[in-house]
Formats: structure tokens, C-alpha cells, sequence
């Protein structure tokens, strides 16, 4: 479920449909370093998603020091422009094995 926590997002959706991961919004990710609500409420749909067997991914990372709150909350999974701004194929296939050839793996 895209964007969780917004708009027409549901808790009873998770219940009802069959989804298998959840995204947590990029306004809440923004707030992380500044807002203890956006805090609470990003620990709490982590916690949630974790509790109900769910991959959880933060959208919007665009900080370092939202990518280490991220961390510590040990959400499963992030993007956002902090990590990569969004490419086509072949740039992101060069990416990825630039990163194994650094990391000394066969690429």
C-alpha cells in the first residue's frame, strides 16, 4: 500500500486486502528530523508493519539524518534522492555493478 497514512489509506484496508508491504509517506519521512509527531507516527507504522509480517518502506529520503532515524527504527527498506535521484535501466544496472565491482564482488 502506497503512501500509508494519507489520503484514502486505511488501517482496515490491511486487514481486508492482501498486501504483502506498505510505504510510509515522504510528508511524515520529511518531518522526521523536526517533528516529534511525524516521529511517533513513522515508529508506529514501522512497529505496525513489523507486527502484521509486512515489508515497510520509507519514501522520500532525502537527508542523512533521516536515512540514520530510518535506521535505528530498522525499517526494512528506504528511497529517495538521498540515495538516487530515479533512473532509466541500463544507468541503473551501471550503478549496481559499480557498486559490487567496488565492494570486491563478481559484477
Amino acid at each position: 500500500m502506497d503512501d500509508f497514512g494519507t489520503g484514502y489509506s486505511s488501517l482496515g484496508y490491511l486487514r481486508t486486502y492482501p498486501f504483502d508491504s506498505i510505504k510510509i509517506d515522504k510528508r511524515f519521512v520529511a518531518g522526521l528530523s523536526s517533528d516529534s509527531n511525524d516521529r511517533a507516527v513513522v515508529q508506529a507504522i514501522i512497529n505496525l508493519g513489523k507486527a502484521m509480517g509486512l515489508t515497510v518502506t520509507a519514501e522520500g529520503v532525502e537527508t542523512e539524518q533521516q536515512l540514520r532515524a530510518l535506521g535505528m527504527e530498522q525499517c526494512h527498506e528506504v528511497q529517495g534522492f538521498y540515495l538516487s535521484r530515479p533512473l532509466e535501466r541500463a544507468d541503473f544496472e551501471a550503478l549496481l555493478h559499480s557498486h559490487r565491482s567496488k565492494d570486491g564482488q563478481a559484477g
